[in-house]
């Protein structure tokens, strides 16, 4: 079992927050061979050197954080009700990035793309339009999702 403590700390209509606990050192085995997703290949019987998820998933500890998703606008990037995010406030936003911004106020998560001199943040789900950031707007990316945590249907 991973050891990915959440200790929550804010929440919102439409996300919950929680801190990332690193403190942790629970190692689990790796298997070294990628594993074929489409016809089998013969197995190993092995297992390679073990990892600590919390060194793998998380470059900046001090500006990681979790995020627990309620709705459905991202579902075509991966994105589901219920999941977790892993969100960097230390990794610098580039063009497509995916996101946790804030508008006025409101968290939100969505793709950030530039078009010419416009900021937009695209949501992946077709019930939901693009929001145009504009100048009477309150913005400021709070960080980039790096990891989506969820189950497999």
């Amino acid at each position: 079992m991973v050891d990915m403590r959440l200790k929550k700390i804010s929440e919102t209509s439409e996300l919950e927050f929680y801190s990332a606990e690193t403190e942790s050192k629970l190692k689990i085995p790796l298997i070294e061979s990628q594993v074929s997703a489409g016809f089998p290949s013969p197995a190993e019987d092995y297992t390679d050197l073990p990892i600590d998820l919390n060194e793998f998933l998380i470059k900046h500890p001090s500006a990681t954080f979790y995020v627990r998703v309620k709705g459905n606008s991202m579902e075509g990037a991966g994105i589901q009700n219920g999941d977790l995010l892993i969100v960097d406030r230390a990794e610098e936003p580039r063009n497509k990035s995916i996101v946790l911004g804030i508008i006025n106020g409101e968290f939100t998560v969505k793709r950030i793309m530039k078009k010419g001199n416009d900021l937009y943040l695209m949501p992946d789900h077709p019930d939901y339009t693009p929001i145009k950031i504009d100048d009477d707007m309150d913005f400021q990316v709070w960080g980039v999702v790096t990891y989506v945590v969820h189950k497999p249907s």
